[in-house]
């Protein structure tokens, strides 16, 4: 693989991992009714449930409200993949069960968007925003994750568009950009992009399409799309929660997250999603989780923390930073001591880390699929698929990173094995572990990303800035972003990163700055920049 290759991947791709097939970008003339449920709009999980326990609501009507959301304002947005058809009946059984008196959790009733790379054993289908499973045997168990959900009483609402293949088949995509579901939208500024791969999770989510939704993320996939989009993304550590049942990249660094517009809704869903999964033995270290994260949920936070500033993500673009560099003083008012600091291995394990995911994803897709059933079994399949349908699939932009994956061996061969080693050398113990020993840290702070671009499709993506969230994706740790506010109408957000199994602290910080800077505004679903 050519260095130069290697950037433009980096650089261009944020990594995953009512359908309208091909590009639909939004009419700026269409009068669409955005006014559609407004006693929804930036609704909290606390709020559902006081709505639902006073009788002003029930499960059936919120679940019926998000629908008409759906169908007023995802046509501008296309965000939405695919409705559940049981996700009514669905609310109903939940309805009954409340009646008696029986409340599964905080989730009882609460509708939730998941990616589409996420098996749901029920009548909806699970792509990865590919034409080539679209036919496909419906999985025959829910993923892990959503067994997780379904058991705490969460409705099942529907499947959200993404990057296909979560943003692992081309050098020259654009994010939020799938075969079967087209291209989906920015919805603060509509000719803008989502970022990917977990796109529609981000978009719906600011849209007030849903209470909350599932991302999935390799490297930036739940907190590129999250600070794009304005709201909390957080990525747990890798082992919190199970992969089994979510179409992979690579287990080395795949996690799925909760993606919401509040730290409170985020700590509420992780505790959900968090469990020892028999079928995927990394989940073992779930029991480093905690049982309840709401009890950090604490506003005086910052109160002693040590907080690390990662220069090296200054400096890149001067109205990102103007937002960002007035927050390091919230901190410091909420009581919090920070600290410059550098990563001396930054920009050194970007090859490394390229090499294990190509290494990774074929091993991994491979296993996938050969339990999936029908006629795609193999990574080869999908590449003489999309060689076949080129039309439907490659109109806009190839396949290249399948071919460079296809060309691996296996994981016993010795340039895996070293990339791999190399990857997480970098990045866990002589990377974010070292720093934060050094300067005796509790977290790192930086800008999340760079704004959203315009949507290309014949240039595929432009404007992303590589920032601390690749540390924390390839180490396998934490990081959350936060919202932190706006370069004329597009989101910023602010990330914090710790040590593996630190969600607890991260979540105390995150959620004392957000209710320190109250910086996330629902989008007013512009066309175009005034």
């Amino acid at each position: 693989m050519k260095n130069l290759e290697r950037r433009d991947f980096l650089k261009f791709s944020a990594l995953g991992g009512i359908g309208i097939l091909g590009y639909k970008m939004a009419n700026a003339n269409d009068l669409t009714d955005f006014d559609a449920a407004p006693e929804l709009e930036e609704i909290t999980i606390s709020g559902l449930q006081e709505a639902m326990k006073s009788g002003k609501m029930t499960a059936r009507e919120i679940t019926q409200k998000y629908l008409e959301r759906i169908k007023a304002i995802d046509p501008k947005i296309n965000s939405v993949i695919e409705i559940n058809p049981d996700a009514l009946q669905i609310a109903d059984a939940l309805d009954k069960e409340r009646k008696a008196g029986k409340l599964r959790s905080a989730m009882h009733g609460i509708p939730i968007l998941l990616k589409d790379n996420i098996d749901t054993a029920d009548k909806m289908k699970t792509t990865a925003g590919s034409l080539a499973l679209a036919d496909a045997p419906t999985p025959q168990k829910d993923a892990f994750l959503v067994q997780q959900l379904r058991a705490a009483g969460a409705v099942i609402l529907g499947k959200t568009n993404l990057s296909e293949w979560a943003n692992f088949r081309s050098t020259k995509s654009s994010s939020g950009w799938s075969g079967r579901g087209g291209q989906t939208h920015n919805p603060y500024i509509l000719d803008r992009n989502p970022c990917g791969s977990s796109s529609g999770s981000g978009a719906s989510v600011s849209a007030n399409l849903a209470a909350v939704a599932i991302g999935t993320e390799t490297d930036g996939s739940i907190i590129c799309p999250a600070a794009t989009c304005g709201i909390v993304g957080l990525k747990p550590t890798l082992g919190l929660v199970s992969r089994s049942g979510v179409i992979p990249i690579a287990h080395s660094q795949d996690t799925a997250g909760p993606m919401t517009r509040t730290v409170a809704d985020a700590a509420i869903l992780l505790g959900v999603l968090i469990g020892n999964d028999q079928n995927d033995s990394i989940t073992s270290n779930s029991t480093k989780g905690e049982k309840d994260y709401t009890k950090f949920l604490q506003k005086d936070g910052l109160k002693g923390a040590r907080i690390g500033v990662a220069r090296q993500v200054f400096g890149r673009n001067s109205k990102i930073d103007g937002v960002v560099e007035p927050h390091l003083q919230v901190l410091q008012a909420g009581g919090a001591t920070l600290v410059d600091i550098e990563f001396a291995t930054s920009g050194k394990f970007g090859d490394a880390e390229y090499d294990v995911l190509l290494y990774e994803f074929k091993e991994d897709l491979n296993k996938y699929l050969a339990t999936r059933g029908g006629q795609m079994k193999t990574l080869a399949d999908l590449i003489k698929f999309n060689d076949a349908n080129r039309q439907k699939e490659m109109p806009y932009f190839g396949q290249e990173i399948f071919l460079l994956a296809q060309a691996k061996g296996d994981l016993n061969e010795r340039a895996y094995r070293l990339a791999l080693l190399q990857s997480k050398l970098y990045t866990q113990e002589q990377g974010i572990d070292a720093v934060m020993d050094k300067n005796r840290l509790d977290a790192i702070v930086a800008p999340s990303g760079g704004v959203a671009w315009m949507t290309d499709l014949v240039n595929g993506d432009c404007g992303v800035f590589e920032g601390i969230t690749s540390f924390a994706a390839v180490a396998g740790y934490p990081s959350i972003t936060v919202p932190a506010g706006f370069v004329q109408e597009l989101p910023v957000g602010v990330t914090f990163v710790g040590r593996a199994f630190s969600e607890p602290v991260l979540i105390k910080i995150a959620y004392a700055f957000e209710q320190a800077t109250k910086a996330r505004r629902a989008p007013k679903f512009l066309p175009a920049f005034k």
